[in-house]
């Protein structure tokens, strides 16, 4: 059974941190590309990071470009989030995802608050 689960997720002050995780089974996790999408309240799915089946390449929507930095352990099967610098505006479910034609696995989601 394929599962992708996220957590690190919460309730942080503006310019805080937090730290992502998606832990990944059932598939060959370092053969695929991951990624991170966002869905902020009342809004459509956002894409926010990807990062190359080695971990070689990796790509950030403007939005988050210099605050955010994705990652991965093969050999954990896991792709990590580090989000800094948060501000209200990054309030959103974050949701992990993998990625090999014609294969697309979501996670559960994570919600991530960031409030004063």
């Amino acid at each position: 059974e394929v599962q992708l689960v996220e957590s690190g997720g919460g309730l942080v002050q503006p310019g805080g941190s937090l730290r992502l995780s998606c832990a990944a089974s059932g598939f060959t996790f370092r053969t695929y590309a991951m990624s991170w999408v966002r869905q902020a309240p009342g809004k459509g799915l956002e894409w926010v990071s990807g990062i190359s089946s080695g971990g070689g390449s990796t790509n950030y929507a403007d939005s988050v470009k210099g605050r955010f930095t994705i990652s991965r352990g093969n050999a954990k099967n896991t792709v990590y989030l580090q989000m800094n610098s948060l501000q209200p505006e990054d309030t959103a479910v974050y949701y992990c995802n993998a990625y090999r034609w014609p294969s697309h696995y979501w996670g559960q989601g994570t919600q991530v608050t960031v409030s004063s």
